[in-house]
């Protein structure tokens, strides 16, 4: 197997952590964990979902070059620690991100060479009911949000593929065939 980095992208709610958790199910894939200045959600644990660090600690991690790539995203600040992506890699896996289309952008605008893989909703509508299902947004927020999504989705076609998001499995399966295509797997 060949080390590759793959990158999904799409707008909050489509279902990326949810997605590239049924992905991890696969042998040989790995996934970056994402470093980010807001505060957990449910459930999320430090180092497993995300690495939570306080603005100064993630701002100290800009200045020593520890991340690959980083963006303020709805006012806090997210990253992709670098160390970890290169070592992996390097050990003939792929490696994906989970990270917006800003991030994406970042990488682009640095010649990295990755996967592009796009994540849409069934529809804006279907997007609305799942952030606002989240139930610790608000409905003035999840109107911002959506907003920020349908912009997000303007920029799918700069992506090497553009999957919608109907149901889990059915995606995995979509992304694992792209994988296949590209004989990453």
């Amino acid at each position: 197997m060949v080390g590759r980095l793959v990158v999904i992208s799409g707008p909050a709610g489509v279902g990326k952590t949810t997605v590239v958790a049924k992905l991890l199910e696969t042998p040989g894939l790995t996934r970056s964990v994402s470093a980010t200045t807001r505060a957990p959600r449910g459930s999320e644990r430090h180092g497993k979902d995300y690495w939570f660090h306080s603005r100064e600690q993630f701002e100290e991690g800009i200045r020593r070059g520890e991340f690959l790539e980083h963006a303020t995203i709805h006012g806090q600040l997210y990253g992709t620690p670098l160390k970890p992506i290169e070592e992996a890699v390097a050990a003939g896996k792929i490696v994906i991100l989970a990270i917006d289309v800003q991030g994406a952008q970042t990488l682009r605008r640095m010649r990295r060479d990755f996967l592009g893989i796009f994540l849409m909703p069934p529809s804006v509508e279907e997007l609305r009911r799942r952030l606002a299902g989240r139930g610790d947004t608000s409905p003035q927020e999840v109107e911002r949000r959506l907003a920020w999504a349908i912009e997000e989705m303007n920029h799918k076609d700069a992506y090497d593929a553009v999957i919608v998001n109907h149901a889990v499995d059915r995606t995995v399966q979509e992304i694992l065939g792209v994988f296949k295509e590209r004989h990453l797997l």
